[in-house]
């Protein structure tokens, strides 16, 4: 405030002079300007000019210069008058609140814009200049404002256009600090609404504010509330330092007399010395050797790099050859698949002409055992019938012919009976043979159809597990995981409070991915399968206490969740080398979201789920994988429908719906309660079916037991036929019997022999010819029986082997991976290496050491000790002189601790000291500087109570304003007139030009003791009329011409054309904006154009 240049007032017999004798003597004081006046032009910090774009309701507006001393901004409303003095505001860091035009910054960007621009140019000449040599004569302030409300600053030189010194607002915020600009301080920039605002308030404390900001006193006052706050804690700091003092200085005593006491022991302390002296250097000698050392395992490390390069070398050869067993073994089960295939139908046909022979063969068999039984007969009755013949030749009785007749008739009867009944036994045979084809036949029914009820009641039982699963996961989602798993994440979080665990298990993995697309739950399902259930572990230990945890949920024999090793990681791995990419499909990384780095590293490692595609249509993924070359890096994909597809195989999913992914819970729900209303319906068919075969089987049974107790009866009765034959045969006829009828019935017999005879070796052929037949039948179905069994038994060790392929063939790939993470950490831990330990650092750390070793032993000492070694005798020796001081201490340490006492005490007190006088000279400088303060807050009270009088006298006006600086606050009271001087009004009983002259006045009377580089008053004379405005006019541009050294920005709707002609004044009329128009015209007005114009 010592740089303000004060103008004597007119006093009030002046203050009626004529307007011609002003215009002159400022004009005059304007000539003075140049020559003779001892007030100097502004130099620093004044606005030179002013340009807007897209602010509020202006397109363009500028740009447009500014004069050094009085400008008047003259326009109709809405011309623009109000955003130049905005965008001076905002421009130069001001908050959109203090603008009284919004409460946002993007409430500036004109409509329909994106961003505002406002650029404001500062003086910047003279011995105050702010960095003349980066910014010259000009300083350019430009700010961007966005939509969104930011905010940016440009900060660019005079002397090189376009050249951008800073965009911090820092920057502009030293700028304005440095020329004393306070744009949110109502005394540089008064809005209207400001002023109506402060002259009409009831609170006399925000006026008291209001001239406290102005004169900078506030800040005045906060310094000195904070000084005083400081000093009570260093009273308090001062108080514990002498509570401290007097305990080190009890510790201090102790301590010197126990160090009195002691004697020293100079001999064994100077070797200890020499000792120590050697261990500095012999430190060097072995950083020295670390530095060899570590070029050695730089070429070490790349020696392994090399061979890293041959084991992965090594290992895709490896993976070349599993993949070639793999698709060997594949072929191979391809081949037998569809030679076994292609049997098939030749097995049943051949089964078939078996069973068809083993009847044909059977049934010529029967026929011949029949002709046979028929030939012994006839055979027995040859020799019967000759015996009898020589008996009645020698026998010449007759009388017994008629009985013989009887019994030859009767015999011929019973032949015939007995032919019936083989007749009958033959179909009866046929009969049991069809009942126990039948028989078997629905035994063998009965036994699938109770397989497939088995399996049935094993899916409906599953299914109705599930179901309660998937009912308890609706209060507890983790429940679709086993019913244990809340109990077993529970007994989880306790025993990792329990320190049990290194890292706390993460699982099951299911329950930590999300699905980004719900359709491919079931092909996520299918390719991850028993790891949605798994756990992971940071270690083995934490596995083993995770097994005892399991043990407790999981009862013996029954399948547990997987547990996976491996190390936790806080990142995922970088898979982008080595992951499959498809533009429409996505891997199963991609689809899922996994927070949880662990999770997705472990995926990766035990399914590598980078690699697998989901493509939702079945016909698709035939196509891609393998009516093409399947994607880079794609191993197989996975169907929406749950299928597995790779690039010679597929393989259809036994799963229908997702288990444990699925997001819509009551759907599952729903259609888990159909398919166990199908599995019960289905088991309800099945055992309806069961029952029905139970009965066809009881009555074939039946009616086969009533066949084969009717094939005994009639073999019984065939038997004892034949047996009364053979018994009338045999009967001796004592009688004469005709020999003649006998020999002829022998002769018939005879042929009849020989007719059976033949056709026993006819069946007997036949039967050969069929035995054949069917042998031949039963070797060829044998034959390819056996071929199937054998390609069954060579497919069962193919699938094992196929397996074993596929797992090698993954344990390959996750090698491969292995080794080229493995070498790339490798590379970058070399690479890394390389650059921290370089020579020259590697030299620094020497020089370093070296300097330490110099510090304790300043000649290098050869040293053919290793610092181990060294550091063993002097632990020894310092063992030796601790023997030595076992009764009285070290004298070392004594003294260490003496010293270190004694430091501590005499700091401790040292500051003590200093605080104390801190304090006392504190106090005095702020007893002094309060004082100072109350003299220059009462100067500046006083200074603007004779302002503001002395403004007010200008019209003949008296006014009063009374401070209270114990209560803060601040009254101001007008008379206007002659009249009674003792009856002064509240400014708010004015009218509206006695209030605005007022209120110019006070405004004045800040102005005089208030800092500032330029002042802005907006339409200050709005409700006056023309005898007040021309008076306040008068006395602005009288103090404008007292104070050239300072800018005054004025904004009216008036037109200003009864000015003073003088180059100090420069006017500035705003032309009323056209519709359509987008940029505002600028120039500036001198006052023959005013006056011509008007």
């Amino acid at each position: 405030m010592a740089k303000r240049k004060e103008g004597n007032y007119l006093s009030r017999e002046n203050a009626k002079r004529p307007r011609q004798e002003e215009a002159e003597n400022f004009e005059r004081d304007g000539d003075e300007y140049n020559g003779t006046s001892t007030l100097t032009a502004a130099e620093v910090g004044i606005i030179e000019s002013i340009q807007l774009k897209n602010f509020m309701c202006h397109s363009m507006l500028g740009p447009f210069r500014f004069g050094s001393n009085v400008n008047f901004v003259v326009g109709n409303n809405g011309s623009g008058k109000s955003a130049v003095l905005t965008a001076l505001i905002v421009g130069l860091g001001g908050k959109a609140i203090a603008t009284n035009r919004g409460s946002s910054l993007k409430g500036f960007v004109k409509d329909g814009q994106n961003s505002a621009d406002i650029s404001v140019t500062l003086r910047n000449r003279g011995d105050d200049a702010y960095r003349a040599n980066v910014y010259g004569d000009s300083i350019i302030v430009q700010q961007h404002i966005s939509m969104d409300g930011s905010r940016s600053y440009k900060l660019k030189s005079a002397t090189e256009p376009g050249a951008v010194v800073s965009t911090k607002k820092e920057e502009l915020i030293a700028i304005l600090d440095h020329f004393n600009i306070q744009v949110d301080n109502p005394v540089s920039v008064l809005t209207q609404e400001m002023s109506k605002q402060f002259l009409q308030s009831k609170n006399e404390g925000d006026k008291y504010k209001f001239f406290m900001k102005a004169t900078q006193l506030e800040q005045m006052k906060e310094d000195y509330s904070y000084i005083m706050e400081t000093k009570e804690r260093t009273k308090e700091q001062i108080n514990q330092g002498e509570e401290r003092l007097t305990e080190l200085k009890r510790q201090c005593l102790e301590k010197e007399e126990r160090f009195q006491s002691i004697a020293g022991l100079s001999t064994m302390k100077t070797n200890l010395e020499y000792l120590k002296h050697e261990m500095a250097w012999a430190v060097v000698n072995e950083i020295e050797k670390q530095l060899n050392a570590i070029r050695d395992n730089i070429k070490i490390g790349e020696e392994r790099a090399a061979r890293l390069d041959r084991k992965m070398e090594e290992q895709q050869v490896r993976l070349n050859e599993a993949e070639k067993k793999y698709k060997d073994i594949q072929d191979k089960l391809e081949k037998i698949s569809q030679e076994t295939n292609a049997r098939a139908p030749e097995c049943m046909a051949l089964k078939a002409d078996v069973t068809a022979k083993k009847r044909a063969y059977n049934e010529a068999e029967v026929l011949y055992n029949c002709s046979l039984n028929e030939y012994k007969a006839l055979k027995k009755d040859d020799e019967q019938l000759c015996k009898r013949i020589e008996e009645l030749k020698k026998s010449t009785d007759q009388s017994l012919e008629p009985e013989r007749l009887e019994r030859q008739k009767k015999i011929s009867w019973l032949k015939g009976k007995v032919k019936v009944l083989q007749d009958q036994e033959n179909s009866v045979n046929q009969e049991i043979e069809q009942f126990q084809q039948a028989i078997e036949k629905d035994k063998e029914e009965h036994n699938r159809i109770k397989r497939e009820e088995l399996d049935v009641k094993r899916m409906l039982t599953d299914n109705q597990r599930q179901l309660k699963e998937l009912k308890d996961s609706k209060t507890d989602q983790l429940k679709r995981f086993g019913p244990n798993v809340p109990a077993l994440l529970k007994a989880i979080d306790d025993a990792y409070r329990q320190g049990l665990f290194t890292c706390k298990p993460v699982g099951p993995l299911g329950a930590c991915i999300h699905l980004r697309d719900p359709e491919l739950a079931l092909a996520i399902e299918s390719c991850l399968k028993g790891l949605l259930q798994a756990y992971c572990c940071h270690n083995h230990a934490d596995e083993r206490v995770l097994q005892a945890l399991m043990k407790r949920f999981y009862a013996p024999g029954t399948s547990r969740p997987q547990i996976i090793v491996s190390e936790f990681r806080n990142e995922m791995y970088d898979v982008r080398h080595r992951a499959a990419y498809h533009p429409e499909f996505p891997t199963v990384l991609t689809a899922l979201e996994i927070d949880n780095a662990v999770v997705a590293n472990s995926l990766i490692d035990m399914r590598g789920i980078e690699t697998v595609l989901l493509i939702k249509n079945n016909s698709v993924a035939r196509t891609i994988m393998q009516s093409q070359k399947p994607p880079k890096n794609c191993r197989e994909a996975f169907t929406a429908d749950g299928d597995q597809v790779f690039a010679g195989r597929y393989y259809s999913s036994e799963n229908t719906r997702p288990k444990f992914l699925s997001r819509d819970v009551d759907s599952e729900i729903s259609h888990l309660e159909n398919d166990v209303e199908n599995k019960k319906a289905q088991i309800l068919n099945l055992q309806q079916h069961l029952s029905a075969l139970g009965k066809d089987i009881k009555r074939n049974e039946e009616l086969l037991k009533s066949c084969q107790q009717h094939y005994k009866d009639l073999k019984v009765k065939i038997r004892k036929g034949l047996s009364e034959i053979r018994e009338l045969e045999n009967i001796e006829e004592h009688q004469s019997v005709d020999i003649a009828t006998l020999e002829g019935e022998a002769q018939d017999n005879k042929s009849k022999m020989k007719q059976v005879e033949k056709n026993m070796e006819q069946q007997k052929e036949k039967m050969e010819t069929l035995k054949s037949v069917k042998i031949e039948a039963e070797n060829k179905y044998d034959a390819i029986k056996l071929k199937i069994n054998q390609l069954s038994e060579l497919a069962d060790p193919l699938k094992d082997e196929l397996n074993l392929a596929d797992s090698e063939v993954d344990n390959q790939k996750r090698g491969k991976r292995h080794y080229e993470d493995k070498q790339k950490e490798h590379l970058n831990t070399l690479n890394k290496k390389k650059r921290e330990l370089d020579m020259k650092e590697k030299e620094l750390e020497i020089r370093r050491k070296m300097s330490q070793a110099r510090q304790i032993c300043p000649e290098r000492i050869e040293v053919q000790k290793s610092a181990s070694i060294l550091d063993k005798e002097i632990n020894r020796l310092r063992q030796k002189i601790q023997a030595e001081h076992a009764s009285h201490g070290d004298r070392e340490e004594i003294m260490r601790q003496y010293q270190e006492a004694r430091e501590t005490y005499l700091d401790l007190e040292n500051k003590v000291k200093t605080l104390k006088k801190f304090i006392k000279l504190l106090e005095e400088i702020m007893t002094h500087r309060y004082r100072t303060y109350q003299q220059f807050r009462r100067c500046l009270t006083l200074r603007c109570k004779l302002y503001f009088d002395n403004l007010l006298s200008q019209r003949a006006y008296c006014g009063k304003m009374n401070f209270d600086h114990k209560g803060e606050t601040l009254s101001i009271s007008v008379q206007p007139g002659e009249g009674n001087r003792s009856a002064f009004n509240d400014m708010r009983a004015l009218s509206g030009g006695e209030r605005s002259f007022s209120t110019v006045c006070f405004i004045l009377s800040l102005w005089s003791i208030a800092e500032s580089p330029f002042r802005c008053l907006d339409e200050f004379d709005v409700y006056m009329d023309m005898v007040n405005r021309r008076i306040a006019m008068d006395m602005i541009l009288k103090m404008a011409d007292s104070q050239r050294f300072r800018q005054f920005i004025l904004l009216t709707p008036q037109n200003m054309s009864s000015l003073p002609s003088s180059k100090l004044i420069r006017i500035l009329r705003m032309s009323d904006p056209e519709r359509g128009q987008t940029t505002l015209p600028f120039r500036p007005v001198t006052q023959e154009e005013e006056k011509s114009a008007s």
